[in-house]
C-alpha cells in the first residue's frame, strides 16, 4: 500500500492529511492539536488535555501576553487555541487553515460555545471582526504564505505548531510581520531540529528527519537559531527564543498510549492510510526528542 499524498503538491497533501485525521484526533485526543506542558523538567504528572491547556497558559506567560483584541491564529486546527484565546481575552480571533474540514469544525465548535461568528466566503479579503465586549471568531481556508489580510491587521499573531509545514520559512515570518500592527506581538512555536552551528546534521539524523517529513507532510524544519536570524533580518524587535523540548517531550508517550485503545484503532482503520501511517510512526517523534534531534522551539517578537 502506498501513500498517494506523496505525489500531491505540498499544500494539497497537508489539506488531505488534516481533512482525514482531524475528526479522529478530536474524538481520541480532544480539540487541542498540539503538545502538552509537563513542567520545566518534563516530570510533572498530569492528564494530557490539561497539559495542553497548560502549554497555552505557559506560552502566554512566557511571551508576556496580557491582553489582545484582534488575534490571528495561523494553523488553527479545529479552533482549540483560537476559541481558548477568544474567551480568555474577550477578543476577536481569526483562524486560518488549509483544511476545509478543520475550518468547518472550528466554526461548529464556536457555535457550540456560543461565540459570535463572522464568516467570509467572498473572493475579497475578509474584514476584521468587529470589536465587542464578547468573544468573536471566524475560520477561513487560507494559505499562510499569502494571507488574505491587509497590512497592520492584528495585535497578536499566534502560531502554535504550524511553522513546520511552511515550505518557505522566511516568507511565512514575513507575512506574520506584514499583518501585525505596529507594536503587535508574534508568538511562534514550531518543531525544529537541533542547532547545527557546532556540528552539521549526520546522515542518520537527516534520514530520521526525512522519515518525519514524509509521515507528517512537512517540507523541512530548521533550527531555532536560524528562525531567530530570519526574524532579525525581517526587522522584528524584542526577539526572544526558548527551547522547551524537555518540558513537552512526555506528550508523545501519552499519545502513543492512547493510540493503542480499541476505539483509537478502529478510528484509524476508518481514517485512511495516511492517518494510519502517522499513528504507526509516533515513535519517530519520541525518539527524536530522546536523541536531541527534534526540538520544540519558541520565538516571540514585536513589530
Amino acid at each position: 500500500m502506498t501513500n498517494t499524498s506523496l505525489h500531491l503538491p505540498l499544500n494539497q497533501s497537508i489539506q488531505q492529511f488534516y481533512d482525514a485525521s482531524s475528526t479522529l484526533w478530536e474524538q481520541i485526543w480532544g480539540e487541542h492539536m498540539h503538545h502538552g506542558y509537563y513542567g520545566v523538567d518534563g516530570k510533572e504528572k498530569k492528564e494530557r488535555r490539561q497539559a495542553q491547556i497548560d502549554l497555552i497558559e505557559e506560552l502566554l506567560h512566557w511571551g508576556n501576553i496580557q491582553q489582545a483584541t484582534q488575534i490571528l491564529d495561523v494553523g488553527c486546527g479545529i479552533g482549540g487555541s483560537s476559541l481558548y484565546l477568544a474567551e480568555k481575552f474577550q477578543a476577536a480571533v481569526t483562524g486560518i487553515t488549509l483544511s476545509p474540514v478543520q475550518a468547518s469544525r472550528a466554526t461548529e465548535r464556536a457555535q457550540e460555545l456560543a461565540i459570535s461568528l463572522c464568516s467570509s466566503h467572498s473572493s475579497t479579503p475578509p474584514a476584521l471582526l468587529p470589536l465587542s465586549p464578547a468573544p468573536a471568531a471566524q475560520f477561513l481556508v487560507a494559505d499562510a504564505l499569502h494571507m488574505p489580510f491587509v497590512d497592520d491587521s492584528f495585535d497578536l499573531v499566534w502560531s502554535l505548531e504550524s511553522g513546520e509545514h511552511m515550505p518557505d520559512k522566511a516568507k511565512f515570518l514575513q507575512e506574520c510581520y506584514r499583518v501585525l500592527k505596529p507594536g503587535g506581538t508574534l508568538l511562534f512555536v514550531t518543531w525544529c531540529h537541533r542547532p547545527i552551528d557546532r556540528q552539521p546534521l549526520t546522515n542518520e539524523e537527516q534520514q530520521h528527519l526525512q522519515d518525519i517529513y514524509r509521515v507528517y507532510c512537512l517540507p523541512y524544519v530548521i533550527s531555532l537559531p536560524e528562525y531567530e536570524a530570519i526574524a532579525q533580518f525581517l526587522n522584528f524587535k524584542n526577539i526572544h527564543t526558548a527551547d522547551w523540548s524537555t518540558a513537552v517531550a512526555p506528550f508523545w508517550d501519552s499519545v502513543i498510549d492512547s493510540a493503542l485503545t480499541p476505539g483509537a484503532i478502529w478510528g484509524l482503520l476508518r481514517s485512511g492510510w495516511t492517518t494510519i501511517q502517522a499513528a504507526l510512526s509516533l515513535g519517530l517523534m519520541k525518539r527524536g526528542y530522546e536523541t536531541g534531534l527534534v526540538r520544540f522551539g519558541l520565538l516571540t517578537a514585536t513589530k
